[in-house]
């Protein structure tokens, strides 16, 4: 028994290690990529409030870390932009919206790819690549369930802000009981409530992208990553 729970212990560590780094670059990319659309968009305030940036501790919120180290969803702290810069202010905040989630998706694809590429021309006996494959399948798990996870329309993730330009009804909602939602956010995490669909969801898309990049690379893998 003690010897389960120890293994267990030592699983999770090593998840960890693995997740953590992942986290950071998911994040950053996230928020950077908000950033620099509001930023195309003719919004100075991203750039003037410093989250421009690829420093990922400009980007983090603590419980929105804390939720995707332990339960693999979560969110950071929001890039401010000020959508009076905009020329369509409906459609500009939901590009700015939808930037973070997207570039997340890319990254996601990108990792995989990589993975490809180190088990078709890497050694399968080496360690420093069986490590790089391991850290590009954790970066693909962490960046599409982040990306699917902040389409969730729920305040303060960037689903909510799509929504409430294309509804004004759930414009309405997010006002009236805007002191509530991210209570609301985080005990649905915490109680798993979203864990099961995002997570079906993530291995599904993760499983559609693998199989694409086995097709291109030829491989000789169809349905499962490394993992």
């Amino acid at each position: 028994m003690f010897a389960s729970f120890w293994g267990n212990i030592t699983s999770q560590l090593q998840s960890m290690l693995f997740v953590a780094p992942v986290i950071l670059l998911a994040i950053v990319c996230h928020e950077y990529a908000h950033g620099w659309m509001s930023d195309r968009l003719g919004d100075p305030t991203p750039r003037m409030s410093g989250r421009l940036t690829l420093n990922p501790f400009r980007h983090l919120d603590f419980m929105g870390t804390v939720c995707l180290l332990i339960f693999h969803v979560g969110w950071a702290n929001p890039v401010p932009i000020n959508p009076i810069y905009y020329r369509d202010r409906k459609k500009g905040i939901i590009y700015v919206s939808l930037a973070g989630p997207v570039a997340n998706f890319i990254l996601a694809y990108l990792s995989l790819f990589i993975e490809g590429l180190f088990m078709k021309f890497g050694t399968s006996s080496s360690i420093v690549i069986w490590v790089f494959c391991q850290l590009c399948y954790y970066s693909a798990v962490v960046n599409v369930g982040l990306a699917l996870f902040n389409l969730v329309p729920i305040p303060p993730l960037d689903g909510s802000k799509v929504a409430g330009e294309l509804s004004q009804w759930a414009r309405e909602q997010y006002m009236r009981f805007q002191n509530y939602w991210r209570i609301i956010l985080i005990a649905l995490v915490i109680t798993g409530v979203l864990s099961k669909p995002l997570g079906l969801l993530n291995d599904a898309i993760i499983t559609v992208m693998w199989r694409q990049i086995t097709q291109v690379l030829k491989i000789g893998i169809a349905g499962t990553s490394i993992m």
